[in-house]
């Protein structure tokens, strides 16, 4: 609190005869002040939410005993998924690991980024056909997308493809590096359907 000191004599005559005035010593007492400023400081530390850390969630390996299982994508869970040039996209479920695999017509399949009957399609059937199935512990099991993209394809080609995956709630895929083997087909296809 402010206050006036008036303890000092004043008034006096002087030697000269004269009145002088009173001094007035004025003195501010700033522990109230001290006090509000600590009271804020606490009150924004307790009540201020600290920035919360932004993290990237990651899929882990599911754990099992077998060592062979925990990053072994299943045939029957795969998808894989090619981008090719003038926005064309190509697929086949499973892995094709066999050789023989592409004997079948309907294996090697064209489609395109429309909303309707495009890739967003045959990724949500497999998602869901995939969804059906349990694994040893009776858990459902996760459909796995392997991309692969040739040379012909697009940066934007890959960025929407990385969007139908978050549209489409695919929690586990991977950016695989494309073989010989796609090349000939999609090649083939490409002839087939007049795209050079």
């Amino acid at each position: 609190m402010a206050e006036m000191d008036t303890s000092s004599s004043g008034g006096k005559k002087g030697k000269h005869g004269g009145t002088k005035s009173k001094k007035l010593s004025t003195r501010v007492d700033m522990t109230p002040m001290v006090d509000l400023g600590f009271l804020l400081i606490t009150f924004f530390m307790l009540t201020t939410t600290m920035a919360k850390p932004k993290t990237m969630d990651l899929v882990m390996p599911k754990d099992t005993e077998n060592e062979e299982e925990k990053n072994k994508v299943k045939e029957s869970t795969a998808l894989t998924i090619l981008l090719g040039k003038k926005n064309q996209v190509y697929y086949y479920e499973g892995l094709a690991q066999d050789p023989n695999a592409s004997a079948n017509p309907d294996f090697f399949k064209a489609t395109s980024f429309a909303n309707k009957g495009g890739i967003r399609d045959v990724i949500i059937n497999k998602r869901d056909q995939v969804a059906q199935l349990r694994n040893a512990k009776g858990q459902p099991e996760d459909v796995v997308v392997m991309i692969k993209a040739d040379d012909g394809a697009t940066y934007q080609n890959f960025v929407d493809i990385i969007d139908e995956m978050a549209i489409n709630r695919i929690q586990k895929y991977a950016t695989v590096e494309i073989t010989d083997q796609d090349k000939t087909w999609i090649k083939s296809t490409e002839s087939a359907n007049g795209i050079n």
